[in-house]
């Protein structure tokens, strides 16, 4: 089910919060808490039944294991267990998300000819494995406690962060779920919610999905491209990952603020970021948490000295390029992203004193050409988007990628206002201009939500009610997210 559909809206999510605050209400939490789980897997399910068994399973599975690596009576074999537990679900990632990749190099470099399996890769896999790898981890090492099945659950299955995160910490959120405090409605957290839910809303649908027709357009037509018809979808993708993942975890968050619990910081300005180290502690904030306590970390991180540090930097962009799909392309990327982490760390000390304005555009366009390989079917179309970026340029962009932003608000108000059709015909980049624009702004210039203290007041309700009505009217269709592909 997407949070930018009629029957999550209007339906399923007034549902939830009416019978899981009804039931607390009447003294019943643990039923509360069971039908909080039984609505997430109703949320997973929906995509496709058939996915799961596949979570219960990786749930049920887990949940055993972590109480055999952390028991008194099992002591001596929790490493095994352990491991065991941890081959288990990163063997389930493989199969699920990397085997035919692996057969097809393995045909290409030794002209085996391998049958393919026909899989579908689960939505979400790699986070809630992920998240449930941590728990283990965690576990092993004595940092869980003595929770219940239920709070297990709920924590992998909570569906605001389910399909497309943030990887959460169970001492994140299992200590929200035993708050008695947190099992009564609020007016103020449920405006709070509803506000954030409505930016995050207005950002997918009004920002990320206008942009996105000019991006699908022009990869559609790489080989007609020029250098600033490719400078432009370069740029204008960059924008839509940025506020289709940016929207989502606004949503996700204004979803749980909803229900009174409160999730970690996953995306926090980053085109504001200063440096690449700025960034990726911005950027999909709790991946990189956990890459850091669960990879680099344990391969040594500074700790073996400089060089040492530097590989082990390298390794975790290397992680987090296989981790995000079955692709040379997001291997490749995760490995531009890693090289340039390694020169910052070698020359931090000239870069920090570069001015900041030319630091933050250098860092915002380094990503932005590196998304190049990150959205490209292959490599050899990311090939030639940068050789078309060394094509002579001039100053024409194709009228077919500018009338991908003909959105219906442009042109229903210029058939009303009859002065404004000739002009947009001798101008016609403007509707692309605009929603552009906006968008640079939205990413560079305003506090995101939270970096504001929420406080009710008029003009935040009605904007709020203006920003959800125009949105689920502009639900023409329903678009996913771009990292439920991950």
């Amino acid at each position: 089910m997407l949070f930018n559909s009629y029957i999550f809206i209007l339906f399923f999510l007034p549902l939830a919060l009416a019978l899981y605050f009804g039931l607390n209400k009447l003294g019943k939490e643990k039923v509360a808490m069971v039908f909080l789980i039984g609505m997430s897997l109703w949320f997973y399910a929906y995509f496709q039944v058939s996915y799961l068994w596949i979570l219960v399973g990786s749930v049920l599975f887990n949940y055993l294991f972590s109480k055999l690596v952390y028991a008194k009576k099992t002591e001596k074999y929790h490493k095994l267990f352990l491991g065991i537990g941890v081959i288990a679900n990163v063997g389930l990632i493989f199969y699920f998300k990397y085997y035919n990749f692996f057969l097809e190099n393995v045909n290409a470099v030794f002209g085996t000819s391998m049958t393919l399996l026909k899989i579908v890769m689960p939505l979400g896999i790699s986070f809630f494995t992920f998240q449930q790898i941590s728990y283990l981890v965690d576990s092993y090492r004595g940092e869980t406690k003595d929770y219940s099945f239920l709070e297990y659950a709920l924590f992998v299955v909570f569906f605001p962060q389910l399909i497309a995160g943030p990887i959460v910490l169970h001492d994140e959120m299992v200590p929200q779920f035993r708050d008695s405090k947190k099992k009564n409605f609020h007016h103020e957290d449920f405006a709070k919610g509803l506000w954030w839910f409505a930016i995050g809303l207005g950002k997918k649908v009004l920002l990320a999905d206008t942009l996105g027709r000019g991006v699908d357009w022009g990869y559609s037509n790489v080989g007609i491209l020029g250098a600033l018809d490719t400078a432009l979808v370069a740029l204008v993708y960059a924008l839509q990952l940025y506020f289709d993942f940016s929207g989502y975890c606004d949503m996700a968050s204004g979803i749980a603020a909803m229900f009174r619990f409160e999730l970690p910081l996953n995306f926090d300005s980053p085109y504001k970021a200063l440096s690449i180290a700025d960034f990726w502690n911005r950027w999909h904030a709790s991946l990189g948490r956990f890459l850091r306590k669960y990879v680099y970390f344990p391969l040594g991180g500074s700790r073996k000295g400089k060089a040492r540090a530097n590989l082990n930097l390298f390794l975790v962009f290397f992680v987090s390029g296989v981790w995000h799909g079955a692709s040379w392309t997001y291997i490749l990327w995760g490995m531009m992203n890693g090289i340039a982490r390694v020169l910052y760390s070698i020359f931090a000390n000239i870069w920090d004193r570069v001015p900041k304005w030319l630091r933050c555009l250098s860092t915002f366009s380094f990503f932005a050409g590196s998304l190049i390989m990150f959205r490209s079917a292959n490599v050899g179309q990311a090939l030639e988007m940068y050789g078309n970026l060394l094509q002579p340029w001039n100053l024409q962009v194709s009228l077919d990628f500018l009338h991908q932003f003909d959105v219906l608000e442009f042109t229903y108000i210029e058939e009303h206002v009859g002065f404004l059709g000739s002009f947009i015909e001798a101008f016609p980049a403007m509707h692309a201009l605009i929603v552009t624009d906006a968008a640079l702004f939205m990413a560079w210039v305003p506090a995101n939500c939270h970096e504001k203290e929420f406080k009710p007041t008029v003009p935040k309700a009605m904007g709020t009610i203006v920003l959800l009505v125009w949105s689920i009217v502009s639900l023409s269709g329903l678009s996913s997210f771009l990292y439920f592909n991950f």
